[in-house]
């Protein structure tokens, strides 16, 4: 035998206290009722009769409490196996971290806004493998694509600019990188989340969705920064911004157009972060899950014990029906 919560056992102390107050209680009566009439009288009255069903009703009492607490704590014992699937689709998230991730057109910046949403992602995805690229002019695989959303979130919080050495935003590699991240062997539905700004320095995002699109994968983007642009910080955590020869601020601005192309050649789709923490939450909702079909990911046998909390909730029943009985019975023959 086995118990689901054995800390409730803890309140098994219950017992020896409740039964503490009944014996006060009692002494405490028979002492009043001695004021009234003499022991002898009161023998006569009430008889050791009544005495002893008192006592029984007590034990009836403290033995469906004990037996209540024992129920709450989950006794289980017999088992046995249950088939059962998880069925979902592989989810690629793929972030850009590139300086120009640093601009803080939208609070605090669109690197930790982004951490932000896929944090937030990763608490509503439901049964789907998710894995995490990273890339700025190079890209990376983080994290492959798993089940363990606690070892994801741990390499989200690592990711900075300084991460990748190579400088600059390739749109065209961190597709590519996510693609070979796949098993393309396995027909489940596949899926790349680009998060960035939208900079292609190498221009080879388009080509790299079009081959992502022949492989029957889909690309949804989300947009990260606004149009207008911001100053491009000179290093992370480091004062000043980006100027170019003629001593003018760099700006950065989320290019929408390019970014739409990209998810429009995938048959995917393109959000823009604009309303707060839940946009990536309807992206995943209202677009990967209605573009997509969720298929067997993982499948297996789990032991499933047999749960007997009834049997001693129906005992502790009949202590105390046995226990109103007696008193009803008392009741009637005096």
């Amino acid at each position: 035998m086995s118990l689901s919560h054995p800390w409730i056992l803890h309140f098994l102390w219950l017992v020896p206290v409740m039964a503490l107050v009944f014996i006060v209680y009692n002494r405490q009566k028979m002492r009043a009722m001695a004021r009234f009439a003499e022991p002898e009288l009161l023998d006569r009255l009430t008889g050791n009769t009544r005495k002893g069903r008192r006592i029984i009703r007590s034990v009836f009492l403290l033995a469906a409490l004990g037996l209540m607490i024992f129920a709450l704590a989950g006794p289980r014992w017999g088992s046995h196996y249950q088939e059962v699937s998880q069925k979902g689709v592989d989810i690629m998230v793929v972030l850009d971290v590139s300086l120009s991730m640093l601009v803080e057109d939208v609070k605090p910046d669109r690197l930790e806004r982004a951490r932000r949403e896929i944090s937030d992602f990763i608490q509503v995805v439901q049964g789907d493998r998710v894995g995490l690229v990273a890339f700025s002019g190079a890209a990376f695989t983080q994290c492959p694509l798993t089940f363990d959303y606690g070892a994801l979130k741990m390499f989200l919080s690592s990711l900075r600019p300084d991460l990748v050495p190579v400088p600059g935003t390739d749109l065209g590699a961190a597709i590519e990188t996510a693609i070979s991240s796949f098993d393309m062997a396995s027909r489940t539905d596949k899926v790349i989340l680009l998060i960035t700004d939208g900079e292609d320095n190498e221009d080879r995002g388009l080509e790299a969705a079009r081959e992502a699109a022949k492989k029957g994968i889909k690309i949804f983007v989300f947009g990260i920064g606004d149009p207008s642009g911001g100053p491009i910080p000179a290093a992370e955590r480091k004062g000043g911004f980006k100027k170019d020869k003629e001593g003018k601020l760099i700006m950065s601005k989320l290019n929408e157009e390019g970014l739409r192309e990209i998810a429009s050649v995938t048959d995917g789709r393109y959000t823009r972060s604009v309303a707060g923490d839940l946009d990536l939450d309807l992206l995943y909702f209202e677009g990967i899950r209605s573009k997509t079909e969720a298929a067997t990911l993982k499948s297996g046998k789990i032991k499933v014990y047999e749960e007997r909390f009834t049997l001693f909730v129906i005992a502790a029943f009949l202590f105390l029906l046995l226990e109103v009985l007696i008193g009803v019975v008392g009741r009637e023959r005096c």
